[in-house]
């Protein structure tokens, strides 16, 4: 889930228990088989490395990633996957992101959609929201990985844009062509990341009151839920003691 930062810090706490594995397993999988159709040498191919770092930080079975990315490097996956992405707002005007990966276009559509319509949003156009984002390489550490000083050094010399640092985390990013080889960096230089992922960052963020927030919440988790989505983004902001109450 990408959105406001002190969100998304509750929500990576909370995530812990309510995280589906066998939601997350199939799209691990997905992945797995889409990245290993360029080779299946992680050392050649960034994307399926990025990949296998993701399942086995999942605790994704070393027989079932091997298996992904056998079916996907030998042509065995009959499955057609696209990447599609789908725009629109939800409560209170919070500019939304959904990006998917299916092999029935159709059918995820009609999901995302009737979504969007059950919980007060609507589907826009592409392009009609990620003008308000930037597509970045996002790199997660946890706090305890470092002073915030010594962060912002290894992502200046790991190549990264830009480094902040909270109570809980520190967020690096970086431009989308770089992002392999700065995640890579960061490694050798602090070790394995909390999470690292392309996203859309909110180049401006919309506050939303209590009811607008308890909706959002809704929402997010009946998109996330679907196999199809891979990841939602928005620009929202929800106040601390709003948070602690819908997630008490």
């Amino acid at each position: 889930m990408a959105g406001h930062s002190q969100f998304k810090n509750i929500m990576y706490r909370k995530g812990a228990q309510d995280k589906k594995r066998a939601k997350i397993f199939t799209r691990l999988t997905r992945e797995l088989q889409i990245a290993a159709k360029a080779g299946e040498d992680p050392g050649a191919n960034p994307a399926l490395r990025s990949a296998i770092i993701a399942a086995r930080k999942e605790n994704m079975p070393k027989d079932n990633i091997e298996r992904a990315i056998k079916k996907g490097a030998g042509g065995g996956d009959d499955s057609n996957y696209e990447e599609m992405r789908y725009e629109g707002y939800g409560p209170g005007g919070v500019a939304m992101i959904v990006d998917t990966l299916t092999d029935n276009r159709n059918r995820t559509a009609s999901e995302v959609r009737s979504t969007f319509s059950k919980y007060g949003g609507n589907l826009g156009e592409t392009n009609s929201v990620s003008f308000m984002f930037s597509r970045v390489g996002q790199i997660i550490y946890p706090a305890e990985a470092g002073t915030p000083d010594a962060i912002l050094e290894a992502a200046i010399e790991a190549g990264a844009e830009n480094a902040e640092s909270g109570e809980t985390e520190h967020e690096i990013t970086c431009a989308v062509e770089d992002f392999h080889a700065v995640r890579e960096a960061l490694e050798e230089a602090l070790g394995a990341a909390q999470s690292a992922q392309l996203t859309w960052k909110p180049l401006n963020t919309v506050p939303v009151d209590e009811d607008q927030a308890g909706t959002l919440l809704k929402l997010f988790n009946q998109l996330e839920d679907n196999d199809d989505v891979q990841q939602v983004s928005a620009n929202f902001e929800i106040p601390d003691e709003v948070m602690a109450k819908l997630t008490a």
